[in-house]
């Protein structure tokens, strides 16, 4: 069942793509950890922790291109996903730090001990063991998206009204985790990590073997979505986006359809949170902020939605400029990122990636020969 999928999954434009990860996930760590600082091709340790980021942002535009560029899902609260898959790991890592806390306390993680409470809460047991969270970073946004799903979709809540009310989740969830006695850190959030898996996070190996790792699950994730959507299910993910109606008139679940794509996405990002949280080395309730989930989207239809590398492309774009407009012109970053996002849907409807397909299958596509010559043609040999 597996070997089917992974070769149907790797086309010719998948293959390339997953192959151009794993050479990243290999040279740039290389070009880190062995080259000398004074070489050209040495990368340092702050390019390093910024390309981590860059790829996590990746991943979440991917888990939303799934949804919103092949079943017509726009989710303006995969910024929840990204941030519950954060929060998992994050308690993960405030278990490693032990002893070694500002207050000592071999169990309670130090806003605990600061805010005076005197047991661990239940829902951070197991979070010790890197297992455990794992399953936790996959579950507890598959979970939520599952039970979101379930009631928004078999009540059909489509368009407009679906990217409200998943927004308004997001913002639910940012004030719950802003109040104290929820057990996640308050408005501080999670940070001042030690160790993951036993290493130290500030360590140059460990920030480059995140990153190794953030490309790997691009990759893999990559290759999921490549199967998806060009299996038989796929189709049925594009009729649904399509022609809703026409969908569930032939005898297609269209509920059962958007929820499985939906919580696929929603563990996608889980994922893309969880290796983010140690190469920033922090977590708080912003990530929630819905503005970062609008964002999600505006990479998204930069690089092209239903291209799944456009996405990729416009994160790394989008957040590159970020990067160096904030620096230099921060008061100006959201106009410059609202024009960017009306200029986009504008003149290039499609994407970047799409605008360009489209461009190249117009080259290469031979002229069509005139019908009427064609068919004056077709007389003159037959005579």
């Amino acid at each position: 069942m597996i070997t089917p999928f992974i070769i149907k999954a790797l086309d010719k434009k998948a293959s390339w793509v997953v192959a151009i990860l794993v050479a990243i996930a290999i040279l740039v760590p290389i070009a880190n950890l062995a080259l000398p600082r004074d070489s050209a091709f040495h990368i340092p340790n702050y390019a390093i922790s910024l390309m981590g980021k860059y790829t996590c942002y990746a991943l979440l535009a991917l888990a939303l291109d799934l949804v919103w560029g092949y079943c017509g899902i726009l989710s303006l609260g995969h910024g929840a996903f990204f941030a519950l898959g954060g929060y998992a790991m994050g308690m993960y890592l405030m278990r490693q730090i032990g002893t070694r806390g500002v207050y000592g306390d071999p169990v309670l993680p130090d806003f605990m001990v600061f805010l005076n409470w005197k047991e661990l809460p239940w829902f951070w047991h197991g979070f010790d063991m890197f297992w455990f969270a794992a399953i936790m970073i996959l579950f507890v946004p598959g979970l939520l998206a599952f039970v979101f799903g379930w009631f928004a979709f078999r009540s059909r809540v489509t368009g407009v009204y679906l990217s409200i009310i998943t927004q308004a989740m997001t913002y639910a969830l940012l004030l719950a985790f802003f109040r104290n006695e929820m057990g996640f850190g308050g408005n501080n959030g999670l940070t001042d990590f030690k160790d993951i898996l036993g290493f130290n996070i500030q360590a140059d190996g460990t920030r480059a073997a995140l990153f190794a790792a953030s490309c790997i699950a691009l990759a893999i994730s990559f290759l999921i979505c490549s199967g998806i959507v060009r299996s038989k299910f796929g189709k049925v993910l594009v009729a649904v986006r399509d022609a809703e109606s026409r969908s569930r008139f032939f005898g297609y679940r269209v509920e059962n359809v958007k929820l499985f794509v939906f919580v696929v996405s929603a563990m996608m990002a889980g994922v893309a949170g969880a290796l983010y949280v140690p190469q920033v080395g922090i977590i708080n309730p912003g990530e929630f902020a819905p503005a970062n989930s609008i964002e999600v989207v505006v990479w998204t239809a930069v690089g092209g939605r239903g291209t799944l590398i456009g996405p990729i492309i416009g994160a790394v774009l989008v957040n590159v400029g970020k990067t160096f407009f904030t620096a230099a012109f921060p008061e100006f970053w959201l106009f410059a990122l609202g024009a960017l996002f009306v200029g986009v849907t504008l003149f290039l409807p499609k994407g970047i990636v799409g605008s360009v397909s489209g461009l190249y299958g117009r080259a290469t596509k031979p002229r069509d020969e005139h019908p009427n010559l064609h068919s004056a043609a077709k007389e003159a040999a037959a005579e």
